[in-house]
């Protein structure tokens, strides 16, 4: 497939309820849409990382990246499967997000071209084919230990399996020990986003008693030999987020036995070419995996739930209902919880999905196209 025209739309979203977690608080997301087009099909991508806390990535960089490096190397021949991405752009070091955004939009344009949905198309030749994903909700922090509990009650009545607690210093055991004294038979799990060091393992030594489904990325972001130190002090599985960039890093970790669980977000690992090696290598190994999100929009939610559609995906995903982050979405029907606590994976063409064109006017900062040449 040669592309034709990419286009990109720096949005700013504003969000339902501002999202706070150890990086800080948010109210509004500033994100980038990618358009791709080839053979007369449109296909669409989402750059997610907007501020260097969980990544180094900020929109600034995700435009200068895809525009003036990623972007013409996709011009340069046309492709003839979308898991080429990964070669194409390896000559750009690092920058997974920018590389996730492009290639999710070449993704949905080569799905759409077989007539297929993107969950489909990812999924030849596998024998399970899952039309729903079972989603959690990943909540911030609250003003208090009271308020947290109300929180996890909202949405465990609106019909979320999984709860996650996002957790930092002085706002950690106190916390989880509400949350689980209030819903003992719910699944629970607290995120810490790399805010601890090995020292505070008593800390996470107590949480084994509240009996929590994970605790997620508790020590650096860049760290795997230090979490296989803390993995043998405490029995709670350990999670990996932030320290797996690579389908290495997630090898290396099941070697050392850094974690029990990895979190796969196909932005923070370039795409869904690597994704989809890291679920592989994963189930091999036994290692369960779920998708984690990024605040996404309905584009980029689509994409996740393609993902999070494969077998080894047997833990509650972060594939919140569009509600609630944004109101509205971009998409239009938005994603909604089926009353079995799914959230049903598109079946139209592609990601099935596209944002409503006055939406995405409304909320667009920023807009550039790119042709082969420069034209």
């Amino acid at each position: 497939m040669k592309l034709e025209q990419i286009d990109l739309y720096q949005i700013r979203m504003p969000l339902i309820a501002p999202f706070e977690t150890s990086f800080g608080s948010k109210s509004q997301r500033d994100i980038i849409l990618v358009r791709a087009v080839g053979d007369g099909i449109v296909g669409w991508g989402e750059y997610a990382a907007d501020g260097p806390g969980y990544s180094y990535e900020t929109t600034q960089t995700g435009w200068h990246i895809l525009s003036d490096y990623l972007i013409p190397l996709a011009f340069q021949a046309p492709f003839g499967d979308p898991r080429e991405c990964p070669d194409r752009f390896k000559r750009v070091r690092g920058h997974n997000f920018a590389k996730s955004g492009l290639e999710g939009a070449i993704w949905d344009l080569f799905a759409q071209q077989a007539g297929l949905s993107l969950g489909q198309y990812i999924d030849a030749g596998r024998k399970i084919v899952r039309d729903r994903v079972v989603v959690g909700v990943s909540i911030g922090i609250q003003p208090s230990p009271e308020a947290l509990v109300e929180k996890i009650r909202g949405f465990l009545q609106y019909g979320y399996l999984r709860i996650k607690m996002k957790i930092k210093p002085g706002r950690d055991i106190g916390d989880a020990r509400a949350a689980r004294a209030a819903f003992p038979d719910r699944m629970l799990m607290v995120d810490a986003n790399s805010a601890y060091t090995l020292k505070d393992a008593p800390l996470f030594q107590q949480m084994d008693a509240l009996g929590l489904l994970m605790i997620e990325q508790p020590l650096g972001d860049d760290d795997i030999y230090e979490h296989h130190k803390l993995q043998r002090l405490i029995q709670t599985p350990i999670c990996l987020d932030e320290s797996i960039h690579t389908p290495d890093h997630a090898r290396m970790a099941i070697e050392l036995g850094a974690c029990r669980i990895i979190n796969i977000k196909q932005g923070r690992v370039g795409g869904l070419t690597k994704a989809i090696e890291i679920h592989d290598l994963c189930q091999a190994a036994g290692i369960p995996v779920w998708c984690g999100g990024m605040l996404e929009t309905g584009v980029g939610r689509a994409l996740n739930l393609a993902l999070a559609s494969l077998p080894n995906f047997t833990l509650p995903s972060d594939l919140s209902a569009s509600n609630r982050y944004y109101n509205p979405d971009l998409i239009d029907p938005p994603f909604d919880i089926n009353t079995d606590g799914t959230i049903s994976v598109p079946t139209g063409p592609g990601i099935g999905v596209s944002p409503v064109e006055d939406r995405l006017k409304s909320v667009t900062i920023r807009q550039a196209s790119y042709r082969p040449g420069g034209a």
